[in-house]
């Protein structure tokens, strides 16, 4: 392996250590993790669902779902209500709060990309892009095996 790899290895990960500090100081503000703010991000992007899709969306147990659904009631971003066509299921939607949270969340991140990304030039961001793209690909191979 080139030295030059493993130099932008050592970058990728400082990338996300210092993405997950700002992240999480900054949903830590407006009294959430980053597993719920996952929650809220899902049901606003695909909308209300039942607890075993958010699992399967979210990639984690229908117990971790639980848990999480349970926290973000408590604090008012999402609510149970049954559904439409299945007595047995429960879905779960964003309420006023979780659509609020949602859009400020992603102009949040909107606004940071902005502030960090916005003059680099677009050969560059499709540069970063690519490489983003094979290591989340090289991750994803890695945990299949």
């Amino acid at each position: 392996m080139s030295v030059q790899a493993v130099e932008a290895f050592d970058r990728a990960f400082l990338l996300a250590a210092r993405l997950a500090e700002m992240m999480s100081a900054a949903l830590s503000e407006r009294g959430l993790t980053t597993a719920r703010a996952e929650v809220i991000f899902v049901l606003q992007r695909r909308g209300a669902l039942v607890q075993r899709q958010l699992a399967e969306a979210l990639r984690c147990s229908p117990r971790q779902v639980t848990a999480l659904v349970d926290a973000l009631q408590e604090t008012g971003f999402v609510r149970r209500g049954p559904h439409p066509s299945d007595r047995r299921a429960t879905l779960v939607e964003l309420t006023d709060q979780g659509r609020t949270a949602a859009r400020r969340i992603l102009r949040e991140r909107a606004a940071a990309a902005e502030k960090l990304l916005g003059s680099a030039p677009e050969s560059q961001l499709a540069g970063f892009v690519a490489t983003v793209d094979r290591l989340v690909a090289g991750l994803a191979q890695g945990q299949r095996r």
